[in-house]
């Protein structure tokens, strides 16, 4: 046994007398491996060559004992998870002369070969994806997984269900020790492993979002980002879902697309079967089940209207974006990627002016690198044609979640950790984004904006980091908008109440008044059972808007607004009046909020806020607007 096992033999021996537990031993082994290979991590092939040598080494080391079987298959079990199944796959006559004696014999090589090489053939090459499920089948067929399993069915009478799921945390709590990206990939792969081992427990069919046929309604409990990552968005006609409100996900994305979306349906699921005929009114918020030969006529004349109110909205393309008096705002465009910027340019906006960049790790099994940042964000810079572009640093938590990061489930994700919160923890992260922001900005006119703040010092603390990126970047070489501006979202009480102090902090303000919304009236935005009280004509929101646009004209800078909001016809007028500076809203509303805006005047958005800030009440000012839209 090698003299450098630092405690190892004697646990094994420990588990032997019955003296420790297997677990700890497991644990032991994995921290094993990982402090072998991890220093040279940084290097993908260096890392390799590492890893093998360390799986070798355990196995040296535990070899010369007569332990179980499960024993010694945790070992391949907890490298392959790490170091992908190419630690195995790569080097398996190594690790044939080198295995441990006794029951245990690495068999399952030559069929792990051949399965990624089949893999590699049906994923045209793709290796990662082959791999990926190669993890996920190495650990369902891991003895520790089976038994742990079987354990909470027959000791902790647990159900099927139950017992997969309590087996799969405990194994995400295990890699999750460590605390490292490597860590939280192989957690994703846990996940992913469990919901599909539960959905097959529970007879549930899998249904495939990335090939949809023409014309097909989208019918779910709840439409999360995650499922949008890949969907093939060409051939939906509508979104209908159980649960979910007019700022919820599944909302904002079929507004981006252009998609009739009827939400917080009751049981919907249910009541629809697969095949079946489906109107979706998105303007009524009605869904037709099988509909008759005449609601058929009826809604073949309204897609007829609607075709021609878009025909007529094309005129606004080339036109700048001016109030009837000749007051000129900025129009901008919400995206997600670099290909919608080109939408947007066609679409007619003037820039961009909320880059969602969280999609580009939501498309990914792993966290995407600085190049791929870097390449996106300046593809959509060069696009732009020195446009404005607003990049939002990464806003995960609340209703976002990235699997493969292995955060948390928490009892109010809204008020936990995410955004700013998540990248001042994870500066690794962060520091990535930044730079590849900052390389990007040497191609186009981009500004950083940060969510989510709170405080003053959360924005210091990020002026630093870009201090320190930019210092590097000079060291180097390295060219980069030595002038970009730096701005914060203004979406939470504190930020808007504090509005004046951060002002002097930044070049600009972006009210998120989705979020803004929520947490002023403390309102769950996508929770159906109190979406009657979310409003942003609440006039207490109504009030913090005017409050925020104040501040930053008053400390001379811009103030922009990237929420649902900015594309609503009743507030139009109130924000013009205020003064806000930049509206963005989805690319589909970017005609008809530039049609609006040329409708009004200051005199008649002067009167119309003076008699909306008198009220007291959110159905009063509803009211109001409304008559007053109709009557324009």
């Amino acid at each position: 046994m090698s003299n450098k096992d630092d405690g190892l033999s004697q646990l094994v021996q420990d588990v032997i007398d019955g003296k420790a537990e297997k677990k700890e031993l497991c644990n032991k082994i994995y921290k094993e491996v990982y402090a072998l290979a991890y220093p040279v991590y940084q290097n993908e092939e260096k890392s390799m060559t590492q890893a093998k040598k360390a799986l070798i080494e355990i196995c040296k080391r535990i070899g010369d004992f007569n332990l179980e079987r499960n024993i010694h298959k945790q070992v391949a079990t907890i490298a392959s998870a790490f170091f992908f199944t190419s630690v195995v796959s790569e080097n398996a006559e190594e690790l044939r002369n080198n295995a441990p004696t006794g029951e245990y014999e690495y068999t399952h090589i030559k069929d792990d070969e051949e399965f990624v090489t089949y893999m590699k053939q049906k994923l045209n090459g793709d290796d990662k994806n082959a791999l990926v499920l190669k993890n996920q089948e190495y650990l369902i067929r891991d003895p520790e997984f089976t038994s742990g399993v079987i354990s909470a069915i027959t000791n902790d009478k647990l159900n099927a269900e139950a017992a997969v799921e309590d087996t799969c945390e405990m194994l995400k709590n295990i890699f999750l020790s460590f605390n490292n990206d490597t860590m939280t990939q192989r957690v994703a792969d846990i996940e992913d492993m469990k919901q599909r081992l539960i959905a097959i427990m529970q007879g549930q069919k899998h249904i495939d979002l990335t090939k949809l046929s023409d014309n097909t309604v989208i019918i779910a409990d709840e439409i999360h980002p995650s499922m949008t990552a890949n969907m093939d968005t060409e051939h939906i006609a509508g979104i209908i879902s159980e649960k979910g409100g007019d700022t919820s996900h599944a909302s904002i994305l079929a507004r981006a697309l252009e998609i009739p979306a009827v939400l917080s349906v009751k049981d919907i699921c249910s009541k629809i079967a697969e095949g079946e005929e489906v109107i979706v009114d998105g303007a009524y918020g009605e869904v037709f089940v099988n509909p008759t030969p005449i609601t058929l006529k009826i809604y073949n004349k309204k897609k007829k209207a609607y075709d021609e109110r878009v025909k007529e909205l094309k005129k606004y393309i080339d036109k700048q974006t001016v109030t009837r008096d000749g007051r000129k705002v900025m129009l901008a465009a919400n995206i997600g990627n670099a290909d919608e910027a080109a939408k947007a340019v066609k679409a007619g906006a003037e820039g961009v002016g909320l880059f969602r960049t969280e999609f580009l790790f939501m498309n990914k099994q792993a966290l995407p690198t600085e190049e791929e940042q870097y390449n996106e964000y300046k593809k959509a810079a060069v696009v732009l044609d020195g446009r404005q572009l607003t990049i939002r640093t990464l806003d995960i938590g609340g209703d976002k979640d990235i699997p493969y990061m292995g955060l948390t489930k928490e009892l109010n994700p809204f008020l936990g950790y995410r955004a700013i919160r998540f990248c001042l923890d994870r500066v690794d992260i962060f520091t990535t984004q930044l730079r590849a922001v900052l390389r990007a900005s040497a191609y186009g006119n981009i500004r950083i904006m940060i969510p989510m703040i709170t405080s003053v010092t959360e924005v210091q603390a990020v002026k630093k980091i870009i201090n320190g990126i930019c210092r590097d970047l000079d060291k180097k070489d390295i060219k980069y908008d030595k002038d970009i501006k730096i701005g914060v979202m203004i979406e939470t009480p504190a930020a808007a109440i504090m509005a004046d102090v951060l002002a002097h902090e930044v070049d600009f303000f972006s009210i998120g008044t989705n979020d803004l919304t929520q947490y002023t009236l403390a309102v769950d935005r996508g929770n159906e059972n109190v979406a009657y009280l979310y409003s942003a004509l609440n006039p207490a929101v109504i009030r913090s808007i005017k409050h925020i646009i104040e501040c930053a004209h008053n400390a001379g800078i811009e103030a922009g607004m990237c929420g649902e909001a900015a594309a609503d016809e009743r507030m139009i007028p109130l924000l013009l009046n205020f003064g806000l500076d930049e509206f963005s809203v989805t690319v589909s509303r970017v005609l008809e909020t530039r049609k609006e805006i040329a409708s009004w005047s200051s005199k008649e958005v002067k009167e119309i806020t003076e008699n909306v800030m008198n009220y007291s009440e959110e159905k009063e000012v509803s009211n109001y607007l409304s008559d007053c839209i109709a009557k324009e």
